[in-house]
């Protein structure tokens, strides 16, 4: 489970502040798969980096699985499996295997737990082809494989996804859905941020929706279709925006 509460986040730039996020409070339940909307600057990757304990929160405090992201952040990070659009975290020099051995090892795992989970995310990425070969060498689609393999080789309880389809052709997308529908079934938490309504509405439980560093709608999809009146997930969310969060309900 997610635990947000009030979280206020501020850059200094210079000699003023930037608010990016404001306030914004809501839960995720164990098992839920959520899905986070918002236009470009909207806070959707602080947040993300805040809950990941990359970033610390101005105001309030984030619970992930039970640990507090500040006072047991080593905690966390144990539990999690993060992604960051157009961070992939590998290191060009090395193979693709050699990158998730290197970041398996990072977490624990055994030699043959190792091998077993390249073995299996391999195979579901159709990355056999390519897994000794250097990864500097990689298309970008190629290189986003390898980091989400590389974000679920501990086999994190929850994962935090930012744009995590960007750079996949429509085969790998559709292979990428199929996971997250693994992973569901698995029982894991997962949050990711999407510019892609229809993948957010093939996939998600529920949306957590931001605006200018407000959250202005978090909530069941099915309740958000029938409060709102239609099944346009890009209709309903633009005219949140247009709203605000004076219409705010979870």
């Amino acid at each position: 489970m997610i635990e947000i509460h009030e979280v206020t986040k501020k850059f200094q730039d210079k000699k003023k502040f930037i608010t990016a996020l404001k306030h914004v409070s809501f839960s995720v339940m164990e098992g839920q798969v959520v899905g986070l909307l918002g236009e470009n600057g909207a806070g959707k990757t602080t947040l993300l980096r805040t809950m990941a304990t990359l970033l610390t929160p101005t105001e309030g405090a984030i619970t992930v699985a039970g640990y507090d992201t500040i006072k047991n952040a080593n905690e966390v990070k144990k539990r999690i499996g993060v992604l960051f659009g157009g961070e992939t975290g590998l290191y060009d020099r090395l193979t693709a295997r050699e990158n998730l051995e290197y970041f398996a090892a990072l977490y624990g795992l055994s030699k043959h737990e190792t091998k077993v989970r390249i073995d299996d995310l391999s195979r579901m990425f159709g990355m056999r082809d390519y897994l000794n070969r250097k990864v500097g060498g990689f298309s970008k689609g190629m290189r986003q494989k390898v980091a989400i393999a590389r974000t679920l080789i501990h086999n994190p309880e929850i994962i935090l996804f930012d744009e995590p389809t960007t750079g996949l052709d429509i085969t790998s997308s559709n292979v990428f859905r199929q996971l997250v529908h693994q992973l569901k079934r698995e029982g894991k938490t997962i949050i990711f941020s999407s510019h892609i309504m229809e993948e957010v509405t093939l996939l998600c439980d529920s949306v957590a929706m931001m605006h200018k560093g407000e959250l202005v709608y978090h909530g069941n999809l099915e309740s958000l279709y029938q409060s709102e009146g239609s099944r346009d997930l890009n209709y309903i969310f633009m005219s949140k925006l247009v709203r605000g969060n004076e219409h705010y309900a979870s």
